[in-house]
């Protein structure tokens, strides 16, 4: 009888682990809501004095048990950037409300969220909100803190200026001022170096006639960063004065690079480069036939060598007399049997076949600091098919990739022979990455900055130092005070274990500080943000080796959050409205909660999970066949049966 049934628990178990009976187990849960709350956490809170406000809001929301009940509450803070966080300093120096709805538009895509935005509505960084709110797609509810009260206010709203000029040449100002008011006024608009006036002018405005633009020159007499106050006098109980000035600098200096771009038939790149290289006010760009170069050919610090061809013959033949510096641009028209002749620097293929190239970056390209521009994300290049074999050392900026297979061949490279700095870029097209860099930056300064370098780089012919620091002669007050360098071996290889350190003074004081450089990437950086206004002198010093470099540099005294005295109400009620939401001054905030509480948009959801699971754990089942097997020979053995 005992064989019997151990026999049969192993032959069922065996038939049951066959068969594998399921069923389905169904799993009921509800999820609620989420309630995302938008915290504006910019320095116009305090200026509107609203901060008090703000935290007892945020207090009866965390409080509030109905909320509670019903949502899953989120809390957000957003100046120039959005990070999820319920502390508020409201020492942000920019404010980005777009940013804000793009990237939460994000994060709760496909959910029911509904965004809670507290906030003076005054934004002072990016695209205009009221048009981004269809990419949240879901409803909001502004609490506009501040009043609707109109002061009488006169503004200084907006100062255009070139960062540069030159020496014994005058330099042009453009400042439009407003008017906020019912009755006449009269006022008086001075622009002040230092304790001189520079220029003056009285400027009078009434309810119709409420801006003025005012056009002048001023003059450039000594070399070096001047800086300016332009200022609109305030008039008589005028509640914000903060407005009615803004300083600015201009740097003045004694040359400017001249750029001969050389080509003999038009594309798209020409204008790309022109555009990009006189972004910098230092700098001019002549674009001439081969010909046309040869009778001003003294006049340019740089030459641009496009798709040159058997025509360039007497240019060549005078840069090379001459050592200039050069830039050549090869491409699909590039005439490479002529260029071969020409040029003893490299050799290549010539193949009359063409091949599109997307770039990758070198990151350990040393020779001056080169920012990543997410090249992977750029169109490709047409270059010509092939290979290049060069006589002489050369670093590359960047390879060339096809797809996702990086290749050992140079798309775009620096190299110096017989004392003179050359670059090659092998690849047309370039306005298409010009155009891509806006589309991911919303700006083309961070290109025009990359062609800006490799320009300054070939039209210098200084010695290569092994410490090199990049930094800006001014900074406004509102923007990011970040100084780079690159500290070099004596092989002239990017060093990345040598210790970097600033000391800044701020002359007036004579406060001194000392941070250290933190590498990133192929450069060291240090932030200075935190520095108040002032004129600083520093001096970077390499900590194992004697070698230091030294400047200075202004940070502009100027907060854009002070320059509101209400809050964006027009703009604020908008979006609510496109988005099928409501809105509530900071007073009576408690109507938010009700409204919230009781709308049915925002139901909680009952949602099920069906798993299908076996009868029986197979693990389970297993042990008990092993078992009941080996008890059965264990006995059979022992009894003498087999």
């Amino acid at each position: 009888m005992l064989f019997t049934f151990l026999r049969f628990i192993s032959i069922f178990s065996i038939l049951l682990l066959l068969i594998n009976p399921k069923f389905e187990k169904v799993k009921y849960y509800t999820e609620k809501p989420n309630l995302v709350v938008a915290v504006d956490n910019s320095s116009s809170i305090v200026h509107l004095n609203q901060k008090e406000k703000v935290l007892q809001l945020i207090e009866s929301i965390k409080s509030n048990p109905g909320l509670s009940n019903k949502f899953n509450i989120d809390f957000f803070t957003f100046g120039k950037n959005i990070q999820a966080s319920d502390s508020f300093s409201f020492n942000e120096k920019q404010t980005n409300i777009d940013k804000a709805f793009n990237e939460l538009s994000q994060i709760y895509k496909g959910t029911n969220a509904p965004l809670l935005l507290i906030s003076d509505g005054n934004q002072t960084y990016g695209n205009d909100y009221s048009f981004s709110v269809d990419k949240v797609n879901q409803p909001i509810f502004p609490v506009i803190l501040g009043d609707t009260i109109t002061y009488t206010d006169l503004k200084l709203q907006q100062l255009n200026v070139n960062r540069y000029a030159f020496l014994k040449n005058k330099f042009p100002v453009e400042v439009i001022v407003t008017y906020n008011g019912n009755v006449p006024v009269n006022s008086r608009f001075v622009v002040t170096s230092g304790v001189s006036t520079v220029f003056s002018e009285n400027v009078s405005f009434s309810k119709t006639d409420n801006s003025k633009i005012l056009n002048f020159t001023l003059p450039a007499n000594r070399v070096g960063v001047q800086a300016y106050k332009a200022q609109i006098l305030p008039i008589d109980n005028e509640k914000n004065t903060i407005n009615n000035y803004k300083n600015f600098a201009v740097e003045v200096i004694d040359q400017k690079t001249n750029v001969a771009i050389i080509s003999d038939f038009s594309h798209p790149d020409l204008g790309t480069f022109k555009k990009s290289i006189e972004s910098n006010e230092q700098r001019s760009v002549s674009i001439l036939k081969p010909s046309e170069y040869l009778s001003q050919m003294n006049d340019f610090q740089l030459v641009m060598l496009y798709q040159p061809n058997n025509t360039f013959k007497p240019v060549y033949d005078f840069l090379n007399q001459e050592n200039t510096n050069r830039f050549m641009v090869l491409g699909a028209k590039t005439d490479y049997n002529f260029l071969n002749r020409v040029n003893s620097a490299f050799k290549h293929d010539v193949t009359n076949q063409t091949e599109d190239y997307q770039a990758s970056l070198n990151a350990n390209y040393s020779t001056f600091i080169v920012d990543n521009l997410d090249f992977e994300s750029f169109p490709p290049l047409k270059s010509s098919f092939g290979n290049a074999t060069f006589s002489i050392p050369f670093e590359p900026i960047l390879n060339k990739r096809l797809g996702s297979i990086e290749t050992p061949e140079p798309l775009l490279i620096t190299f110096e022979t017989n004392s003179r700095r050359e670059a090659v870029l092998f690849g047309e097209d370039l306005w298409k990455w010009r155009a891509q860099s806006y589309l991911n930056q919303k700006t083309f300064n961070n290109f025009d900055d990359f062609i800006g370098k490799l320009v300054q780089y070939l039209a210098s012919n200084q010695r290569k130092n092994r410490l090199n620091v990049e930094y800006e002669s001014f900074y406004q007050g509102n923007t990011n005070v970040v100084i780079k360098a690159q500290f070099f071996n004596k092989n002239y290889e990017f060093d990345t274990k040598e210790s970097l350190n600033i000391s800044v003074k701020e002359n007036t004081t004579q406060i001194t500080s000392t941070l250290p450089f933190i590498l990133k990437g192929n450069n060291y950086q240090v932030d200075l943000s935190h520095l108040p206004a002032g004129d600083y002198s520093f001096t970077v010093k390499a900590t194992n080796e004697n070698i230091t470099k030294s400047g200075t540099f202004q940070i502009l005294e100027y907060n854009i959050e002070e320059q509101f005295l209400n809050a964006n109400v027009e703009k604020l009620q908008q979006v609510a409205i496109n988005t099928n939401g409501n809105s509530y001054f900071i007073n009576n905030y408690d109507r938010v909660f009700t409204e919230l509480i009781e709308d049915e948009r925002f139901a909680t959801i009952q949602k099920s999970s069906k798993n299908v699971v076996p009868l029986i754990d197979w693990k389970y089942l297993l042990a008990l066949i092993i078992l009941c097997l080996a008890v059965e020979w264990f006995l059979r053995k022992y009894n003498g049966l087999i």
